[in-house]
């Protein structure tokens, strides 16, 4: 088959590699136009454009799905069919019906639930215990296509939406490739989604960030781990702001630091070992990577070797 592959992040390259090694042909690649990126903010091409020029592959950046000469080069493509994994914009009807046998979307979630923009990150959050792949034919309204295959896979107490983007991509290729090979049959037995059971994963903004220590701390250690690789957690201590990388639950039971109720966000232990922080509902976190603004991000040992914390101390919003 003669495909067209849409896709613009890193999430998307091991889908476009499975398909340059195998016996279809990509034609051409729609990726979203060169923007800044990075902390310097330097104009620079997505991740698939940069896999595509290496492979030669003919790449359009509309600006705009209704440009007349994307429209027209699509059009004279010819396509057979089209692969969507992390485009980043929603297709129209008028592309979506350019391949003669439609177009498929690779998407992170078990549908119906996490339609949307950020299925990874929202799960995790949501604290999760599985997740997965799901291969939909692509309709108008958003991730509701008809389901053509699903691959599972399990989130682990410490896995952050970095660790399981890397994961997903691979698992995302390979269930791409194994719907293509049977791609008659599985359109022929595609099911219709349960409407009950839709759930939603919409963009992250900044300020989902801030951590809100009157939460309790299995809802703080799954905001940590979902806000990876961006925009991350964060909070403030005596007007800096810090970015916490990793946490974990701490067990009160068997630390001083549980003796008595204390203040959300109040610092229970800032010895040589130990970051713990009061959370809500008598629970506490323990901070095990932080990074001062500005700064390197570091293990909480060596984060209090070189700061003085004391206990006591709270962290809140920004002051």
């Amino acid at each position: 088959m003669k495909l067209i592959f849409f896709g613009t992040p890193t999430f998307a390259v091991p889908s476009l590699l499975k398909l340059l090694g195998s016996p279809h042909e990509v034609i051409a690649v729609v990726t979203q136009p060169d923007r800044p990126r990075g902390r310097g903010h330097r104009v620079s091409e997505s991740p698939i454009k940069q896999m595509a020029s290496c492979h030669s592959i003919q790449v359009l950046q509309p600006q705009k799905m209704k440009d007349p000469l994307f429209l027209e080069t699509l059009k004279g493509l010819k396509p057979d069919l089209g692969v969507v994994t992390a485009y980043g914009k929603i297709l129209p009807e008028h592309v979506l019906a350019l391949p003669s046998r439609g177009m498929i979307n690779v998407h992170a979630s078990l549908l119906p639930r996490y339609r949307g923009a950020a299925p990874i990150q929202r799960a995790v959050m949501a604290g999760e215990t599985t997740t997965g792949i799901t291969i939909i034919r692509l309709v108008m309204e958003m991730d509701a296509g008809p389901i053509l295959r699903k691959a599972s896979h399990p989130i682990l107490p410490n896995d952050t939406s970095a660790t399981l983007m890397r994961t997903l991509s691979e698992l995302g290729a390979t269930t791409l490739m194994k719907t293509i090979e049977d791609l008659d049959k599985d359109l022929d037995s595609a099911e219709s989604q349960d409407e009950n059971l839709v759930t939603f994963a919409p963009r992250l903004s900044k300020d989902e960030g801030l951590i809100d220590w009157s939460r309790q701390a299995l809802f703080i250690h799954n905001q940590v781990r979902g806000l990876q690789p961006w925009p991350h957690a964060f909070t403030y201590l005596q007007g800096v702001r810090y970015v916490i990388h990793r946490t974990t639950v701490a067990d009160l039971t068997a630390s001083p630091a549980g003796r008595d109720t204390k203040k959300a966000g109040e610092i229970l232990e800032a010895s040589a070992k130990q970051l713990t922080v009061a959370a809500g509902s008598d629970t506490a976190v323990r901070i095990l990577e932080i990074q001062p603004e500005g700064k390197r991000p570091l293990p909480a040992r060596a984060f209090l070797a070189g700061h003085s914390i004391d206990v006591g101390s709270i962290f809140s919003g920004p002051s």
